[in-house]
């Protein structure tokens, strides 16, 4: 389940599948909230450019990750986040290896089934299991407000094989069909975010709702190392 919390006086949203695992700290920001005005949140953090592509990359000694809508973060000593503004956000732990990673899935993403390709990779290269992963699905446009074309809807509904409940008319509802995706490849913890980014433009931004609005809330993760950390981060 997801609750507000405060991180150095600013307002984040985190789920309590995480609560019992002190070595992660993943949250959601709200609007307004920037990153470097969270102090002592990471001496490292880093983003990639969003492109809507379904290219996923490790995080390394590169201070750059062009055309890149996932990372996947394997070292305590830095911090990632990607922005959203009506997009799914993903953000996957691994609970046996402690590693982590953050998807952005627009309908692009979702129909190249960017989470699912998360997951493949951290299983390909770190030797993770589904079975082992909490996923969060974080603030995004809901199905109440995410109209598109019917070409669209379909190609969506191509990625699952059970669509029950994900579309209505030409409304569909990105963030459950993110968790259908990864569902039937074997995630069974995911907590998925009741909010709408068009519904509650206040405290999230919204393209549609905003005419294509330039900010961006962002979904942040950190692996921590030190007791110091922990509770810098918390």
């Amino acid at each position: 389940m997801f609750y507000f919390d405060d991180l150095n006086g600013q307002k984040i949203l985190r789920s309590d599948l995480l609560n019992k695992y002190k070595e992660v700290s993943a949250f959601f920001t709200t609007r307004g909230v920037n990153i470097s005005s969270i102090p002592d949140f990471a001496s490292r953090v880093l983003t990639p450019e969003q492109t809507h592509s379904d290219h996923i990359e490790t995080v390394d000694e590169r201070a750059e990750y062009p055309d890149t809508d996932g990372l996947i973060l394997t070292e305590p000593d830095a911090a990632i986040y990607l922005r959203f503004a009506d997009c799914t956000p993903l953000i996957f732990y691994d609970t046996k290896h402690n590693i982590g990673a953050i998807s952005h899935a627009g309908w692009r993403g979702t129909a190249a089934r960017i989470g699912v390709k998360t997951v493949a990779k951290m299983v390909l290269n770190f030797s993770s299991k589904p079975e082992d992963l909490i996923v969060l699905i974080g603030p995004a446009i809901s199905k109440c407000c995410y109209e598109v074309s019917e070409e669209v809807r379909d190609t969506l509904l191509s990625t699952v094989k059970n669509t029950k409940g994900l579309y209505e008319g030409r409304n569909v509802d990105l963030k459950h069909i993110n968790a259908r995706q990864l569902e039937e490849i074997g995630v069974k913890n995911i907590d998925i975010c009741s909010f709408c980014t068009s519904c509650n433009n206040d405290m999230f931004y919204s393209y549609r709702k905003e005419n294509g609005t330039k900010d961006r809330h962002f979904a942040v993760l950190k692996l921590l190392n030190t007791e110091k950390e922990v509770k810098q981060a918390r």
